[in-house]
């Protein structure tokens, strides 16, 4: 509750951890891939840390989810119908579900209002390759301070909730050779602007990184080069080596 209190006090331009990128954020391809590496790195040391294969189950009522024996405090983000094959944003509310559990999506859908970012103010629409549940979910839990997400299936599609009090590790800072792992894995199987998802990664990861042309290096304990080659309007990586 204190977090979002505290986001009301504060000016929008210094909402999340994006605020250093420059970039559109009434482009959802730009904002994605913003957001894509900090996710992946959380969601990969949430499966590793908290979730560990257990069995799942959401109570609404009370607010919470768990893993197992251990409970953590659930946000609600939305839902998807196989029947329909449509997204529902939870902030649309039609379970009447008590404000707390769905304070994230609506504040995620004012952040969409005042960025002119379409598909997180839309309450219905039909899923594809790029609109759907977990990428939905990796934008607002990216965009929020210290979230997980899990997709949980059921019989007429699956609910995607967040939910926090997970240890610290999980948001721990990664070395370069989860950096350099995760990057491949990303840039293989999401479509991402190259150049975001690299400096948006290592912003959140508070790693130093400088430009010369199209060459970024990344100063972990040893450096990182990455270099680019511009395909049409965009930089996409060629190389990544460490010294």
């Amino acid at each position: 509750m204190k977090l979002f209190r505290r986001e009301k006090k504060r000016d929008h331009k210094q909402e999340t951890f994006i605020d250093g990128l420059a970039i559109d954020t009434g482009n959802w391809h730009q904002v994605f891939s913003a957001c894509l590496g900090k996710m992946m790195a959380i969601q990969t040391a949430c499966g590793e840390i908290v979730i560990k294969g257990q069995d799942w189950n959401v109570d609404f009522s009370e607010g919470t989810i768990s893993f197992g024996s251990k409970k953590y405090p659930v946000q609600f983000i939305g839902s998807e119908s196989s029947s329909s094959n449509t997204w529902l944003c939870g902030w649309e509310n039609i379970n009447g579900f008590s404000e707390d559990v769905i304070r994230l999506a609506r504040h995620i859908k004012e952040m969409g209002e005042r960025w002119k970012l379409e598909p997180l103010t839309t309450a219905s629409f039909t899923l594809d390759d790029t609109f759907h549940g977990h990428n939905l979910s990796i934008v607002t839990c990216g965009l929020a301070e210290k979230y997980c997400y899990y997709r949980g299936p059921h019989a007429g599609g699956a609910i995607f909730v967040a939910f926090s009090g997970v240890p610290d590790a999980v948001f721990a800072l990664i070395d370069i050779h989860k950096f350099i792992s995760i990057t491949m894995q990303c840039i293989q199987q999401f479509s991402v602007d190259h150049k975001i998802f690299v400096e948006g990664f290592l912003l959140w990861n508070h790693t130093k990184y400088d430009w010369n042309g199209h060459t970024l290096t990344a100063h972990f304990g040893e450096d990182l080069r990455i270099e680019f080659e511009q395909a049409d309007e965009i930089l996409r990586i060629c190389s990544i080596t460490n010294k």
